[in-house]
């Protein structure tokens, strides 16, 4: 088993590290940040090199971005701020709305949040697995009618476990016309920098979480973006602007700078996404072809807009997810279920969210490729799951 080969489509859980990022880590300058010393001068300006290189390539200010452990602490930071800002009984009111398929550190802050008796909406998502504007209007009515003042609106621009792409831009542009208090519209945007296109600036969010992990880069290092300040829970020191307390991992955000760099590039993210388009629509073509596999949603086509081609969604009624996953594995093949910071739990919340029916979800997995992903290893994929669908 040790010499077996091995083929990866579990890009949306972690991704490949690039090579260059264990000499990286190696060559970053030890000292804290906040000391006075030379070698705290040195972490110091390394640390900000590091923020300027993030900010140049995601289009905003240096002093717009915090180096977090990741996206699950970007995302909880951002909705943990709701307890800050409802700090007196008169502000009980304000309240949250967030997408009902969205990552669990966004879904399970939510339920914190509410045995805090500050109320949270989740809007359902259409049967894609996109969040629309109708949804998001129809559930702030809702709100309204309840008489709670929405605060936050908290999406992701592409669902870490069917690829659905979420038109954010429109989104954003409509909510900021609507009278009464502003909202703070937060995106989760783990799945989306540096594999589909988008733009933080023009998409007009207050917030947004990235992981590096997912971008090729080591885990326990993320980014923040605040278009402004806003005060955020955790105390405990003057580092990130007193809004992200604790050491800051210098080597973490030298490689995560790299690793946008190398793909959130323009260039380098259009050619990327082409070829993972490519790909993708092959192996749509071929699972519709294999019969015995039913797409998430159905009526996902080889080449949709709609979706990220980097993520797909499937079942093999007859087939429990977790057994493909295991037969996958035994022929040297990784895929999962769905995120992997829902292991262990039976319920799929996303496709319950969608719609999808009980015994379809319990047999549905993920496939998700990245920019290393070969034409071979589609091959490889297909190959094995025709044995597996026809000895199962």
């Amino acid at each position: 088993m040790q010499k077996m080969k091995r083929t990866y489509f579990d890009w949306a859980a972690t991704t490949p590290p690039f090579p260059e990022i264990k000499d990286i880590i190696a060559q970053a300058p030890f000292g804290n940040p906040s000391s006075r010393h030379r070698e705290g001068k040195e972490a110091r300006q390394e640390l900000e090199t590091a923020r300027r290189r993030c900010a140049a390539v995601l289009g905003v200010r240096p002093e717009q971005l915090i180096f977090t452990s990741g996206g699950t602490e970007s995302n909880a930071s951002v909705l943990q701020s709701l307890i800050v800002r409802n700090g007196t009984a008169a502000h009980s009111a304000a309240g949250l709305l967030y997408g009902a398929a969205e990552h669990p550190s966004v879904r399970e802050n939510a339920e914190i949040l509410k045995r805090l008796n500050i109320p949270c909406l989740p809007i359902l998502p259409e049967r894609d697995g996109t969040v629309s504007l109708e949804a998001v209007l129809n559930t702030l009515e809702q709100a309204r009618e309840r008489n709670i003042s929405v605060r936050m609106l908290a999406l992701m621009a592409v669902n870490n476990e069917t690829g659905a792409v979420t038109d954010l831009s429109a989104i954003t542009q409509a909510v900021r016309k609507l009278p009464g208090p502003a909202i703070h519209i937060h995106a989760d945007l783990v799945q989306t920098i540096g594999k589909v296109p988008f733009s933080i600036k023009d998409s007009g969010v207050d917030s947004a979480a990235i992981s590096a992990h997912k971008l090729g880069g080591p885990r326990g290092i993320g980014l923040l973006y605040l278009k402004r300040p806003i005060p955020l829970l955790t105390r405990g020191g003057e580092q990130e602007w007193a809004l992200r307390p604790g050491t800051e991992n210098v080597a973490g955000a030298l490689a995560l700078a790299y690793c946008l760099e190398w793909l959130a590039a323009k260039d380098a993210l259009e050619a990327h996404y082409e070829q993972a388009a490519r790909r993708m629509e092959r192996l749509i073509s071929e699972l519709h072809q294999l019969g015995g596999c039913t797409l998430i949603p159905q009526d996902r086509e080889p080449r949709d807009r709609r979706f990220s081609p980097y993520i797909l969604q499937a079942a093999f009624p007859g087939i429990p997810g977790e057994v493909m996953v295991r037969s996958l594995d035994d022929s040297g093949i990784a895929i999962s279920t769905g995120s992997a910071c829902s292991t262990g739990k039976t319920e799929r919340p996303v496709l319950k969210a969608m719609g999808i029916d009980a015994d379809t979800a319990f047999c549905a997995v993920r496939f998700s490729q990245g920019w290393n992903t070969t034409d071979e290893d589609i091959e490889t994929l297909l190959g094995a799951l025709k044995t597996i669908r026809n000895s199962l």
